[in-house]
């Protein structure tokens, strides 16, 4: 595997929409987006439904996508395509409860031709913003599929799409196959 810097676009190099202005952002960062725990998200014991972390995870990568001006309805229109899941991995670490403030991340660690994979983690939210007292909750990975929406075939992602999600996550490693 090698690895390259890809240079940081113009602020008008988004063709999903009007532009806006970016900062670069360093290797290591993880989108971040705050969740609370409500009362139809646990079961009978107060505790987040397994399966409702995917919910979170879900959430965070749709917002992290349209800090990069990829807003899915938009990118269906404009490509004919769009992103589904097609394999999880997760491993649940601790328990959220009623009431909990989660942060949950997203960030790109594959980029293939017609598949992204996404590192996600659900963390609880820090008392004082402290990052040592955030406790790890649930992580894994998400392996998102470029398909024709009219037929559901993979197909290759668009070349603007990846270009930009590999620019915001700093340098990433180059693979070829689907």
């Amino acid at each position: 595997m090698t690895t390259r810097r890809l240079p940081w676009p113009a602020r008008d190099a988004s063709p999903y929409g009007p532009a806006v202005h970016r900062a670069r952002l360093p290797v290591s960062f993880d989108f971040e987006w705050p969740v609370r725990v409500y009362w139809e998200d646990t079961d009978a014991g107060g505790i987040v439904f397994y399966a409702n972390y995917l919910k979170f995870m879900e959430r965070a990568r749709t917002e992290w996508l349209r800090t990069l001006d990829i807003e899915q309805r938009r990118l269906r229109e404009a490509t004919g395509g769009m992103f589904v899941v097609s394999e999880t991995r997760l491993k649940y670490h601790r328990p959220a409860r009623l009431d909990d403030e989660l942060v949950v991340t997203a960030r790109l660690v594959e980029s293939r031709s017609a598949s992204l994979v996404i590192a996600q983690r659900v963390l609880s939210k820090p008392e004082h913003d402290s990052p040592a007292q955030q406790a790890l909750l649930c992580e894994g990975t998400i392996r998102i599929g470029w398909v024709v929406a009219a037929t559901l075939r993979p197909a290759r992602i668009p070349a603007a799409i990846t270009e930009t999600m590999e620019r915001a996550s700093g340098s990433m490693s180059e693979t070829s196959s689907p």
